[in-house]
């Protein structure tokens, strides 16, 4: 008896702190959403509780990597700090596992959810750590080369013979960086964007870029052409791409039975971007659904089943039972290269998705509901539209009539054209150019 009441007790106490650990998270989250909201309406006051959260951090980061010595052999990967396995540092990656000459080399890989993704422990010298953790900043401070697609925390910076390699996440059609003339972003002001970007330029050794376009839109996005550091852009390709040069048919059937799809309906893959001014201070951006999916599904379901992609920036979640069979949520689906593959047509808005996706030679359809307010006042554009491989709708009636109308679809010399200025590079085989050229010089 006295034994049962000391582990009433116990259990009781236990269940007491776990309350007490509870309510101190939630406080602590609750006081973060309160210095987000305050930062929103005062810049000045946000640069100031940014650079006190800096000094913080970069004393942690030097805690972590004191003592750490470089490893001419040891690589880091991240695909978007940590959300994903996929994107450039994945197919550089993959193309490492099977290059001789990187059998004795040690692989990292960064992500926020270490136990969704331990199977890549089962690759040879492989392992995996989580993101932004004393582990995570050893491995950066051992690393000699560094596969990110995305900017590095502000906080983190290489050593001189540690090698950074900007991979970037796509071609853009929005501008970035110092080419934006005007933004209405949540978080952040032009000055405030500008110098992230000079603070990354400063960081990495190379930035990598698909195309003569990114070349020259990357070189004033990140102010190199101004600070005289256009020779750290290596234009390969987009490694990214590779797979869908070197995918099999029963690869893409595999993807379509794992996610469960119909054998007998056409599949579209809808996929916008984030938007700069959609922000929820304790959670993060936020995507406003503008779509009316009654009207998709009363008009599409016979043919077609939809992806819905969001932007990997998107925080919030989104209820499709009532859609079920209609509407797969494939948002947190690791790589978009296998959502590609197994789509017959693109919806997007201004996500660079559609550079990508005309890899393919498939048809591609532009939603953009919003088009004059993100033109001229969220972010504006590099390309004319009138340049855009697919029509421009901006309603529900347009966009139903043009995934009707890609029944009569074919591969024409404007989007011939598109891809010999965009994609012309190319081949499958980025990866490894991009892998010669920054690791052994070649």
């Amino acid at each position: 008896m006295g034994t049962g009441h000391r582990d009433r007790n116990k259990t009781g106490r236990s269940s007491a702190v776990m309350d007490r650990r509870g309510s101190e998270e939630m406080n602590k989250k609750d006081i973060k959403a309160f210095a987000k909201d305050v930062a929103k309406k005062n810049a000045v006051l946000r640069e100031m509780m940014r650079a006190a959260l800096q000094v913080k951090r970069r004393a942690k980061y030097r805690r972590h990597t004191k003592g750490c010595v470089t490893d001419d052999k040891t690589i880091v990967f991240s695909t978007f700090n940590g959300r994903s396995y996929g994107c450039t540092p994945k197919a550089v990656f993959l193309y490492m596992q099977q290059d001789e000459r990187f059998r004795d080399y040690h692989f990292i890989w960064s992500m926020k959810d270490p136990e969704k993704h331990q199977y890549l422990n089962d690759f040879p010298n492989t392992r995996v750590v989580k993101d932004n953790s004393p582990e995570y900043d050893r491995a950066l401070g051992t690393a000699k080369y560094w596969f990110f697609n995305y900017r590095i925390y502000d906080h983190i910076y290489p050593r001189k013979d540690q090698v950074y390699i900007q991979c970037w996440h796509g071609t853009p059609l929005k501008r970035l960086g110092y080419d934006l003339e005007t933004t209405a972003n949540a978080m952040n002001n032009l000055k405030e964007i500008r110098k992230k970007y000079r603070t990354d330029a400063e960081k990495f050794s190379y930035i990598l870029s698909p195309s003569p376009f990114c070349t020259d839109k990357f070189g004033s996005a990140w102010n190199l052409k101004e600070t005289g550091q256009t020779d750290k852009i290596v234009e390969v390709g987009y490694p990214r791409d590779d797979y869908m040069y070197n995918y099999t048919e029963e690869e893409a059937a595999a993807v379509r039975k794992a996610l469960g799809l119909p054998e007998d309906k056409k599949i579209l893959l809808y996929a916008p971007t984030w938007r700069d001014n959609q922000h929820d201070s304790k959670i993060g951006y936020v995507y406003r659904n503008e779509v009316d999916f009654d009207r998709l599904r009363e008009a599409l379901q016979d043919e077609y089943v939809i992806l819905f992609r969001a932007h990997y920036l998107v925080a919030n979640s989104f209820d499709f039972e009532k859609y079920k069979g209609f509407i797969y949520d494939v948002s947190h689906y690791d790589d978009i290269n296998e959502l590609y593959v197994i789509s017959d047509l693109l919806v997007t808005d201004y996500s660079s998705v559609f550079f990508d996706y005309a890899n393919l030679k498939r048809p591609i359809i532009f939603y953009m509901y919003d088009l004059e307010y993100y033109k001229d006042e969220l972010r504006g554009f590099y390309l004319d539209l009138s340049e855009l491989p697919g029509p421009i709708t901006t309603d529900e009636e347009g966009l139903i009539k043009a995934v009707k109308d890609t029944a009569g679809f074919r591969y024409d010399e404007a989007y011939a054209a598109f891809n010999e200025r965009f994609n012309g590079l190319n081949d499958g085989h980025a990866a490894k150019r991009l892998a010669e050229r920054v690791i052994f010089g070649e």
